[in-house]
This record gives C-alpha cells, structure tokens and sequence, in this order.
C-alpha cells in the first residue's frame, strides 16, 4: 500500500506528523487529488481538542484538514459533476477529523475530495490563495443562500435589501461581503478598525467597530431600525447579543458559524446555524450524535460552488489575504495552537506541502 506524510489527531488536543499514512481509498463519486497547499480553519483546532462523548465515536488516528487546492489525480466512478479530469486545478473542502472515515483529511500530500464541493482553479489564482476556498464557499453558500434566502450572486436583486456581516474580516467573512453585494444587497459589517480597509476593498458599504459602544445604535440608525438579515461569521462570546440587538424592530434572520451562546430574546427573529458537514452529502458523528446524510445540502452545494467557479475565473471574487507559513505540514502544527490561541487575524495561514 502507498503511503504518505500527513498530520492526525493523536489524542484530544494532540496532533502529530506521521509518514507512513495510508491513502484514502476513492469512493463513488469522489476523485484523488494531489494536494498543492493548504489553508487552517477553527475548526481543525476545535476537532483537534474534542473529547469523545461516552459510547460516542473516537477521532484519535483521524486525518485533520478541511481546506486544499490541488491537481486532479484520478476521478472515481459516478462524477456526479462530470465535469473532473486528471491534471485540473482545483480547490475545495473534504471533512477531516471525521471518525466515519479516518483516512480523510486535507493535511496530507493525498486527499480525496467529493467532486460537487470543489471547483475549478483559474491560472490566475495560485493554489496558496485557492486553498482558502473551500469551507468559506461552503458556510456562505449555507448561510446567506440557503438560510437567509439572499437572491444568488448570479441573479443580483435591485429590492432595498441589506444585511449585516458580523465578523466580515474573517476568512469567511470577506467571502461573504463580495457575495452579498454580488447579490444585489446594501452590505453593512463590522471587524476591528484595523481591518476596516481589508472589508471595504471587498465591498462593504458600511463598517462598524464592533466594540464600539455605540456600534448597535449606529447600525439602526444607518438602517432605519429596518435590518433583517444577518450573517454572524463569529458565532461566539458577545456577537450573538449584538446582532439580536441590532436587529430591526420587525425582526428577521439569524444565521450563525455557530451555536448561538446567549439566548435569544426576541420571537420575532429566526435562529438558524451553518452546519458544514452536512454539505459533503455523506452521514456523520458529531458532538456524541449521529447525523443522516443530507443529499440535498450536497446538491446545493455543488450548484453553488458552479456559480463561484465562474465569480473566480471572472475575478468578481478574490480570496482572503493569506499568510504563508513555513516548514509544510510539519508548521501546521505551530498554525494550530496559533488558531487556538487567537493570534490570527485578517488573513488566513496557508501551507505548501
């Protein structure tokens, strides 16, 4: 059997670099990739740090990584895209950290990727910044489209229709401002002041200080007390309050990276959270439960990712700035305990392997 270099959980909190990991084996509708580089996400920390729930399944020996960009190897039977051929570019997102299939993961000079949550990589984007794609597309596409039901970036509205990205100079964040204002919609955001600048080159009408103590009231006012769709691409700590108090006074949509940690005092607003998983089409454990498969979360997914394959090779979407780090897949362990640790803003740390 080949094998390969690549990083895995080894424990609850614990990763580490093996070589002589075996490579994933093609399932239908799956394809091989040689993984070029690689961009980090929370959530390779957060399934790093995870503690398997009593009789819940164990992620030690699990392939970390979620994000990649690549060159097609081999494409599988059943291409539900038919689309995929070996040597083409690509990027996209697969569910590593995942105890249904140990052998997944992005960290790895081997991945295998469902087809329909990958696209295309124009020449003009290198696979550094390509890498940073993936779960960005997936969460956006999730949130903005299928949640807050924002007409798609291909078919802009011209209604008087703004939303709110909290958290907009995240890697997921800038995604989402270009998409909304593709959209059609008035973009409103906030991030810290030192990446005021970072968001409005992606678009944003307006941006706001989220600590600013009167951020909540300058977003009514610039508003109309009319707001009623936001994006909360933090999902944590005091940004689920701040967005339900700058929500319009007829309320509206919430959607969030994460499960909302304060309790929503408002019945005029409808919670809802990405749950990225769920896009990959296949069942699931996570957080002690089991999830069924979700075709249709794959079918959207795929679609969606058609149409940002298009924005890209037009240039109507540029990637979040990227921060190259050294040393390959031996530094992604020093990347993790950054992400970990909050060190990380306004760019997104990418590895060659």
């Amino acid at each position: 059997m080949a094998t390969q270099r690549a990083v895995i959980i080894d424990g609850p909190g614990v990763a580490k670099v093996v070589s002589d990991r075996g490579i994933a084996p093609l399932r239908p509708d799956f394809m091989l990739v040689k993984v070029k580089a690689v961009a980090l996400n929370p959530t390779d920390w957060r399934a790093t740090d995870w503690k398997p729930l009593d009789g819940g399944l164990d992620t030690k020996g699990c392939g970390l990584g979620v994000d990649y960009a690549g060159v097609v190897e081999r494409v599988a039977d059943g291409d539900s895209t038919k689309k995929w051929k070996k040597g083409d570019r690509v990027a996209g997102s697969v569910h590593g950290g995942n105890p249904g299939f140990h052998a997944d993961g992005t960290f790895a000079e081997w991945t295998v990727s469902r087809t329909g949550v990958a696209l295309r990589l124009p020449d003009s984007v290198s696979f550094e910044e390509g890498s940073t794609l993936g779960a960005g597309l997936i969460s956006c596409g999730q949130s903005l489209y299928q949640q807050l039901g924002l007409p798609l970036p291909n078919n802009p509205t011209s209604a008087p229709l703004a939303v709110l990205i909290y958290g907009a100079s995240t890697a997921t964040g800038t995604l989402a401002v270009q998409l909304a204002k593709l959209s059609g919609l008035r973009v409103l955001a906030t991030c810290s002041p030192s990446n005021f600048e970072l968001v409005r080159s992606r678009g944003a009408d307006m941006v706001f200080d989220y600590n600013s103590p009167s951020a909540v009231q300058d977003i009514k006012t610039a508003t109309d007390n009319q707001l009623g769709l936001i994006f909360d691409c933090v999902g944590e700590k005091n940004s689920p309050s701040f967005c339900f108090d700058a929500m319009g006074k007829s309320g509206g949509k919430y959607s969030s990276l994460l499960p909302p940690t304060t309790e929503c005092p408002r019945k005029d607003i409808a919670i809802s959270m990405v749950f990225a998983y769920t896009a990959y089409g296949e069942a699931f454990a996570k957080f002690g439960h089991e999830f069924p498969a979700k075709i249709e979360d794959y079918v959207y997914a795929s679609r969606f990712f058609d149409i940002c394959e298009v924005l890209l090779a037009e240039g109507k979407l540029k990637p979040h700035p990227i921060g190259r780090e050294p040393n390959g897949l031996d530094g992604i362990l020093d990347g993790l305990h950054k992400l970990r640790e909050g060190q990380v803003s306004g760019k997104k740390l990418v590895y060659s392997v």
